[in-house]
């Protein structure tokens, strides 16, 4: 104490020291000298002190038992004046500490004998206060015995010292244990084990306590004894005491010092022990006592509660739940237990009513209560004691409703309690103070008839007890009607409070502390019924020990609250109370929200819904919702069974409202009433301000909203909100003016409702929108089947919401527009329909214009979300669904196109989705939007929706409703590939970029890249989707759409093809126009074949498209002539691609397929298209080539095979490097074609398609009727005249193989006959020797074949023998013309106009000009090796024998005329060349042919015609003559090179020509001597010339001439015969000129033969040929009879060489020997 020991302070404590011990000596001077005496000592000590010592004090309290005992003296001379000083003097030193131990006993001692003697009985009580509040010597006995000083003195008979001593206790004991507090203070930093309290004694563990712990001990200990009234151990000397006041010293100990008993064992053990089994023993006659019962039940002391104890206890037993709970978990148990019990029925209302004071000091501890929950309600086999609170109190309200407080036994009985709790009610039915004039003036709850008033007792939050504080009362006092049931309602009240605030403020430090979400600060209220909130993991375990607790109290109390307080809401007929109700529930649905209690919560706010409706309102979602547990039924609150009472209908409202329910039925009207609406008014407070925790209840509340928006009838206008406006039919709504000026406000608050939905967290409006969507689809199953006025409340809300949320519209974005979308605009009631369509259309419109952050055109995403649904409601069916979603597109178009973005495949996926079968209007409409774009909004677009403009416009080509559309959407295409071309560079850079991104997406994700025509770049990828569309339309049915699109798709290629990469070029080959070229093929061959009669309307159709197939064919024709010019002009392009040759092979099957068609049409066209690719067209000379490469059809001459080709002054090089090759495809000359090889592959493909189609094409029918196919002569000659141009490229390989193919096709090509109708535009008049063209091209065709041979290499000239063996058989043609099949021709001059008949053709000019053409080459090939060897000598003999042995019979007399000229120019030619062969024996056959041929020609079968003139008969002698002196010249001078017999069958023929009268009758003889005189002679003249040979040098010569020889004299025998036989004939008549010459002739010839003969050396003349001269002797004899004299001066000339042969017969024989 810093005031008493400074040097003033001591001074004056000294100085009053000594005034005291100076006045007490004075006193005492007369009646006590001793006292007296000591009093001098004294100032002398205090002297003597204060002059030795520094540290005066200290020395002053060493020596305090002298110092004082001067002032005991005096108090034992009981004088009260001496004795009041001495106190006083006692009490200053006391006060400044210098008081010792043992002087302090010594002063309680002589207080101790004062107080026997009841004097100074105050300033007693003032003494021992000062002496132990400002020091702490007094200890033990001493202190007890001081204590028990006082306790004496309390019970005196004087009022004021009683009440002074019972203050002096109570600060004694306060005292006693501050002290105990100040020391372990002190000794708080030694820690020390505390020693554990063993079994249940008591003085002994005293012994480890420190002082004034031992003395606390000791005091607490005694105060236990005495209420127990048992005898103290430690206040010895004790002589009465009450309970009442040891009971109230109990209970300030343990209220002012908890720790105490918290931190020594030794006092918890006195706690467990003493003060419990105590309370317990005190509380038993309350707990037995039953109101009503005639005795009680034990003889206890106290039979019936004592209302002073019972309170006291009740105090006590409040002080140890709230500070001892966690010591005493079984004992509060207990007394917890007590409390509940209290309430009973049939306990004193004193009691029920204290207890209800207790019980609502527990409930503004909402902590405590925590700590019941954890202790108790989530122990496993404990009491649910939290739990039995609450319902407690509940069935107490309860009871109070049907027990009125007069105890009136039917009411008793009627209520049938039960003893676990009373029933308990739900209303559904309640309200609140009628607006104007009241039921009842006070605020009261009414019930069934039962009316309590609601007192104000307290303000909230506070428990203010009004009996317990009764300390005074001896009696019980009377409480007032309703004082119990106000404070019951006020438990109820701020239990609720306590709880949900105390929850949500630690749910809410929770929530800060986690930080897990953003809003976390922002939003007071974090949805936490589907996400457990996330939070670090060492607050993971508190928050989810924390979280089990909150959910226990909520689980155990919601039950009996829920009951309670709907019974409340139900009797409530003041506003105020049903607001505090409203409130409550309100507060517990929010919490039960918040904590994801769903049971719970639903129930809460199906209360405040069925509060909202009208009595017995048929809401299924109020009966049928997990919420249901409320409906009329008994159910078991977790174990407690409670029944549920009806609602009471009798409500004392007034009603504000009549109308109709929503319901399928019509039904009659409901009432609803004020407190309704003030329910109303508290769901849509709910709902505004908590609906982020109302989860799967924001179905319960909307649909409640819903059947009160209705019954009131408010309608919604645009934009979703709702304004008053009733249906037309059924009666309408009766409102009174109160509730007419609510309405708007409703009708605000609703609309703010949805718009408070933007602060909603994502989960929460996700629930919103969910009980929106399942209330639309109730409406719209009302909705089914009638055509009343459907509830658009839903379908409004969904609206309203989605536009106030824009700002996140994602997230509600799917299940809102997927509800519209999949069930509003699909629903059959059309009014509900076009809400559902309206809706969508403004949610997506208002979706565009939003001012979205970032704004759309950077968050794709979103802008893809909005327009999404535009595209989905492409799917509905209904008409006006699609009107709407096209008006709306057409909308966006006007006001957002430009900003679109990626929005636009959406938007234009809407256009695209018009169905075929969906209305003209609807295309229209569409097609409208689709103008616009193309027209407009190409350029804004992203290039990567180009493609999907060409689909959609594809698309409407394809569309049948109306050509127009087709034919401009086709025009259409054409606009868009123009674009494309002008802004080629920019939309290719725009596409690659996003190639890239996608492709490095594609590869995070570890997915192929799939798009169409992949992997073309992407700018071509556009061209290729364009070319596609308009493949697909160039296979339309409609053949206008097919022409327009393959005009445009070919014009297309042509014009703008040069952007494409080079590789694209492999696909629009194969994808696009082989794909074309397959599909109208395989059309055009399946087409209808029957007749159109006219295209629709009074459209004539000509003959030449009057079926399908004719149309089809044009198309056809159109498609492969593109094709091919493509191929054709681009070729430099496909080329160098990697498998032209492939294309190539399928261009030429389609060439092929097309010229093998039955149609003309095709057929010829697909023969040019095949000249065309062969560049068979004449290539664009040097002068008119372009500088640069042609960006347009302009066909660049390429050169194939031979490398200066003919149009070109300038061979190019030709490059192998493939780079050189590339390089050189962006300069200006175009690429030089790829290697030798690979080109000779493709010449030989086109050939074997050639002929192919010639074998096929030409090949005759098997069988013939009036449709047979035969092919034209235009279709002929222009696959002939294809080959001259196809050899030049494959001569090199052309082998005879070949040759072979290509001879039967000619052959078969020129056999083909004209049909009768075409002849005359074909056939010259059949006078003029003239070849048709067809044949004019296979001539050609041959030529140029011989010529290529002729100067192509050694080893091709084998091929001449069959170009011969061609020729040959054309020449045959001359008089065997060919056949075709089994078809039987006419010859034209038969033939009908227009007939279906065939016509032969006039072979004769054709085989004429093929003979010469063979006379011509065998000229230039006689020598070959392969002529020679191959016979082809023989062979054009052979062939020249046919019309050479008809002679006149030939079909026209030019060509045996022709045939002999040819033989002579032929053999001539070719006779040196066998005479070299000779020896080879290659010639051999050829001989004998030449016979024959000889002799069937000089002596022919046929008769020459009668009309023959002489001078045409010489003319034809002389070319016979012409014929032997061929003999004679060519072959009988060489004889020895030839055969003997061919020469013998020479000679024969000779002798036969030479011999007149071979013929037998005279006639025929005289003729033919008449007309082949100069013949014969020529003949013999011959003959002779060769037997005269005398030159013979070699004896093949001798041979010949031998020959000669015996075929002279065999002929020289003959005439001689002949005449001598004529002579003897004749008589006197002279024989005929001629025959006489031939004699005489004969007979110089024999003569002259015999000279020669014997000129000729021996050896050279054979016997035989002697024997035969010697054998004409007899001969020449018998002509010596001859009249003539010329013959007999001949006949003497010959006879006389004779007679060199007669000889010796010796000789002879041995000369015929040898």
């Amino acid at each position: 104490m810093s005031g008493t020991n400074s040097p003033e302070a001591v001074k004056k404590l000294l100085e009053n020291m000594q005034s005291d011990l100076r006045a007490l000596s004075l006193e005492c001077k007369k009646k006590f000298p001793p006292v007296k005496e000591a009093a001098e000592s004294g100032i002398i000590k205090v002297k003597t002190i204060a002059a030795r010592n520094t540290e005066i004090l200290a020395a002053l309290k060493e020596n305090s038992s002298e110092v004082v005992q001067p002032f005991l003296m005096g108090c034992g001379t009981k004088e009260p004046k001496i004795t009041q000083l001495c106190l006083t003097a006692i009490q200053r030193l006391m006060s400044h500490e210098v008081v010792s131990e043992t002087a302090a006993g010594n002063i309680i001692n002589m207080l101790w004998q004062l107080m026997e003697n009841s004097l100074e009985e105050l300033k007693l009580l003032q003494t021992v206060l000062v002496l132990l509040t400002t020091n702490t010597v007094v200890h033990d006995e001493s202190l007890s015995k001081a204590i028990v000083l006082c306790f004496r003195l309390h019970f005196t008979k004087d009022n004021i010292t009683n009440n002074t001593a019972a203050a002096t206790v109570r600060q004694v004991v306060t005292v006693v244990f501050e002290r105990m507090v100040a020391e372990d203070e002190r000794h708080r930093d030694i820690i020390e084990q505390p020693v554990l309290v063993q079994g249940n004694s008591n003085r002994r563990s005293v012994s480890t306590l420190k002082p004034c712990a031992k003395d606390a001990y000791m005091l607490f200990q005694d105060l236990c004894q005495l209420v127990n009234a048992d005898a103290p151990y430690w206040l010895v000397g004790m002589t009465e005491m009450t309970r009442t006041f040891g009971l109230e010293l109990l209970e300030s100990v343990l209220n002012d010092f908890p720790q105490v008993f918290l931190q020594h064992q030794e006092f918890s053990f006195l706690l467990k022990e003493r003060v419990c089994p105590l309370v317990i023993k005190l509380f038993s006659p309350n707990i037995k006592f039953r109101q009503g019962s005639s005795s009680s039940s034990s003889p206890a002391p106290v039979e019936k509660p004592y209302f002073p104890i019972c309170m006291r206890l009740l105090r006590v037993v409040s002080v140890l739940i709230k500070q001892f709970y966690s010591l005493l978990v079984t004992e509060c148990e207990i007394f917890l237990s007590l409390l509940v019990k209290f309430l009973d029925a049939d306990k004193p209302q004193w009691l029920r009513a204290v207890a209800v004071e207790s019980i609502h000091r527990l409930c503004v501890q909402p902590q405590l209560l925590r700590s019941f929950c954890q202790s108790y309600d989530m122990k496993q086999h404990s009491t649910k004691v939290f739990r039995d609170i609450v319902n407690a109190l509940g069935s107490f309200i309860q009871s109070l409703f049907l027990v009125p407080p007069t105890g009136n036994p039917a009411t008793t009985n009627q209520a049938g309690n039960n003893n676990s709790g009373g029933p308990v009610s739900a209303p559904a039915n309640s309200g609140m103070l009628g607006i104007g004039g009241g039921v009842t003036l006070l605020p009261a709850f009414e019930y069934r008839g039962t009316w309590i008033p609601i007192l104000t007792i307290t303000v909230q939050g506070s428990a203010k007890a009004t009996y317990l504080e009764m300390l005074d009362k001896v009696e019980p006092p009377t409480i007032p009607e309703g004082y119990a049931m106000s404070v019951a309602f006020h438990c109820l009240l701020d239990l609720v409070r306590g709880i949900t605030s105390m929850i949500e403020g630690e749910l809410g430090e929770v929530e800060t502390e986690c930080q897990t979400t953003t809003e976390a600060a922002s939003s007071p209220t974090q949805s936490s019924e589907q996400q457990e909130l996330q939070s670090t993991s060492d607050q993971m375990d508190k928050e989810k020990v924390s979280r089990a607790v909150w959910e226990e109290m909520v689980n155990a109390c919601w039950c009996g609250l829920l009951a309670a307080l709907s019974l409340l809401l139900d009797a409530s007929t003041d506003e105020a109370a049903t607001e505090n109700i409203l409130k409550a529930e309100l507060t517990m649905a929010a919490l039960c929200g918040r904590l994801g209690l769903v049971t719970s919560r639903d129930a809460f706010i199906t209360a405040i819904c069925k509060g909202s409706l009208p009595p017995h309102y048929a809401l299924t979602v109020l009966n049928t919702t997990t919420a249901a547990t409320l409906s009329n039924k008994s159910y078991s609150i977790q174990g407690q069974s409670v029944m549920m009472i009806s609602p009471s209908s009798e409500s004392h409202q007034q009603v504000v409202a009549v109308g109709q329910p929503l319901a399928v039925q019509p039904q009659g009207t409901v009432m609803l009433t004020s407190k309704n609406i003030q329910c109303m008014r508290t769901l849509l407070n709910l709902a505004h301000c908590h609906g982020a925790v109302l989860g799967t209840s924001w179905q319960l509340v909307l649909a409640t909203l819903q059947h009160l928006v209705w019954i009131l009838g408010l309608k919604p206008s645009s934009g979703g909100a709702l304004k008053p406006g009733r249906a037309v039919e059924g009666p309408s709504t009766v409102l009174t003016t109160a509730v007419m000026t609510d309405l708007p406000v409703i009708s605000n608050i609703l609309s703010r409702l949805f718009e408070s939905s933007q602060y909603l967290d994502d989960v929460s409006l996700h629930h919103l929108i969910n009980a929106l969507c399942s209330l639309s689809l109730e409406a719209m199953d009302m909705a089914y089947g009638n055509n009343k006025e459907p509830s658009l409340f839903a379908v409004a809300k969904l609206l309203e919401t989605g536009l106030v949320n824009m700002h996140r519209i994602e997230i509600l974005w799917r299940p809102l527009t997927g509800h519209l979308l999949e069930k509003v605009c699909q629903h059959p009631n059309s009014r509900m329909r076009e809400w559902g369509a309206e809706a969508l259309t403004s949610l997506i419109k208002a979706g565009l214009t939003f001012n979205h952050d970032p704004p759309l055109s950077q968050n794709q995403r979103l802008q893809l979300l909005l327009l999404n649904p535009l595209k989905e409601m492409s799917s509905i069916n209904h008409p006006d669904i699609r009107l709407k979603q096209l008006e709306c597109v057409l909308q966006i178009l006007q006001s957002q196109g430009d900003s679109l973005g990626p929005g636009w495949p959406l938007v234009l996926g809407v256009m695209g989705a018009i169905r075929n079968d969906q209305g003209e209007s609807l295309i229209r409409t569409a097609f409208q939007c689709l103008q616009l774009v193309v027209t407009d909004f190409l350029p804004t677009m992203p290039c990567t929706c180009l493609q999907i403009v060409v689909d959609v416009a594809g698309s409407f080509g394809l569309h049948n409703q109306e050509l127009n559309i087709s034919l401009t959407s086709i025009g259409l295409l054409w606009n868009i590939s123009d674009y494309f071309f002008q802004r080629g560079e920019t939309i290719e850079k725009e596409l690659n970029k996003e190639e890239a991104a996608q492709q490095k997406q594609a590869e995070e994700k570890g997915v192929v890249l799939n798009r169409p025509f992949h992997p073309a770049p992407p700018f071509d990828c556009l061209w290729l989707c364009l070319y596609a569309k308009l493949g697909e339309l160039c296979v339309d049915p409609r053949p206008a759409v097919r022409k327009s699109a393959g005009q445009t798709l070919f014009s297309t290629i042509g014009a703008h093809g040069t952007l494409l990469q080079h590789s694209t070029w492999h696909t629009v080959i194969w994808k696009v126009l082989f794909h074309l070229l397959d599909r109208v093929r395989e059309s055009s061959t399946t087409a209808d074949k029957e007749k159109i009669e006219s295209g629709g309307g009074n459209i004539l159709i000509h003959h030449s498209r009057d079926t399908a197939e004719k149309q089809w064919a044009e198309t056809w024709v159109l498609t492969l002539a593109g094709v091919a010019r493509i191929f054709n002009t681009r070729r430099y392009l496909l080329q160098p691609l990697g498998d032209f040759s492939r294309a190539w092979d399928v261009l030429l099957d389609h060439i092929q397929s097309a010229a093998l068609s039955k149609n003309n049409e095709v057929s010829l066209a697909a023969l040019k298209s095949f000249q065309e690719i062969l560049q068979i067209v004449s290539p664009v000379r040097d002068s008119d080539k372009p500088e640069t490469p042609p960006a347009v059809n302009v066909p660049v001459p390429v050169l194939l095979g031979s490398i200066s080709g003919p149009g070109l002054s300038r061979p190019f090089v030709r490059t192998d490097s493939i780079g050189d090759r590339l390089g050189r495809y962006n300069s200006s000359e175009p690429p030089v074609v790829t290697d030798e090889l690979e080109d000779l592959n493709l010449w030989w493909a086109a050939w074997s398609t050639w002929y192919r189609i010639g074998s096929e094409s030409t090949k005759p029918p098997v069988t013939f009727d009036k449709l047979t196919f035969i092919p034209s002569q235009p279709f002929l000659t222009a696959l002939i005249q294809i080959f001259p141009a196809l050899y030049q490229h494959i001569k090199t390989g052309f082998n005879m193989d070949d040759l072979q193919k290509l001879g039967v096709i000619l052959h078969s090509a020129v056999s083909v006959p004209i049909s009768s109708d075409a002849s005359p535009f074909i056939l010259p008049s059949y006078t003029e020797a003239v070849l048709t063209s067809l044949q004019e091209a296979v001539l050609t065709a041959l030529d140029v074949l011989q010529k290529a041979i002729c100067v192509g290499p050694e080893n091709m000239q084998i091929m001449y023998p069959a170009i011969f063996d061609q020729l040959l058989a054309f020449v045959e043609f001359s008089c065997k013309p060919p056949q075709y099949g089994q078809l039987e021709t006419k010859h034209i001059a038969n033939a009908k106009y227009n007939q279906a008949e065939w016509v032969a053709l006039n072979y004769v000019p054709f085989a004429e000009r093929s003979l010469e053409v063979v006379v011509d080459l065998y000229q230039k090939t006689a020598c070959h090796k392969a002529v020679v060897n191959e016979k082809v000598l023989q062979n054009i003999i052979k062939t020249l024998r046919v019309p050479l042995s008809l002679k006149y019979s030939c079909p026209s007399e030019s060509t045996w005329k022709l045939a002999v000229s040819s033989l002579l120019k032929v053999l001539s030619i070719g006779l040196p060349v066998a005479r070299q062969h000779a020896s080879s024996g290659k010639f051999d056959s050829m001989w004998p042919e030449l016979a024959n041929t000889f002799e069937d020609f000089l002596f022919t079968k046929s008769i020459p015609p009668d009309n023959l003139s002489i001078q045409e008969f010489q003319r034809n002698e002389s070319i016979d003559v012409e014929v032997v002196q061929l003999i004679s010249t060519e072959i009988l001078p060489y004889a020895n090179f030839i055969p003997k017999e061919f020469v013998g069958q020479i000679m024969t023929m000779l002798n036969k020509g030479s011999i007149h009268s071979q013929s037998s009758s005279f006639t025929e003889a005289e003729i033919d001597i008449r007309l082949r005189e100069e013949f014969s002679k020529m003949c013999f003249e011959t003959l002779l010339q060769f037997s005269f040979s005398n030159k013979v040098t070699t004896p093949q010569e001798g041979y010949i001439s031998r020959m000669a020889l015996s075929v002279l004299l065999k002929r020289s025998q003959d005439v001689l015969h002949r005449y001598i036989e004529d002579e003897r004939l004749s008589g006197k008549c002279p024989l005929p000129r001629q025959q006489v010459t031939e004699i005489i002739f004969v007979l110089k010839a024999v003569s002259t033969l015999i000279d020669s003969l014997k000129k000729t050396q021996p050896e050279n003349v054979d016997g035989n040929t002697w024997a035969q001269v010697i054998a004409l002797y007899p001969t020449l004899v018998e002509c010596i009879t001859c009249s003539s004299a010329e013959v007999c001066s001949a006949l003497k000339e010959a006879l006389v060489p004779f007679k060199d042969f007669m000889q010796p017969p010796a000789s002879k024989v041995q000369n015929g020997e040898s």
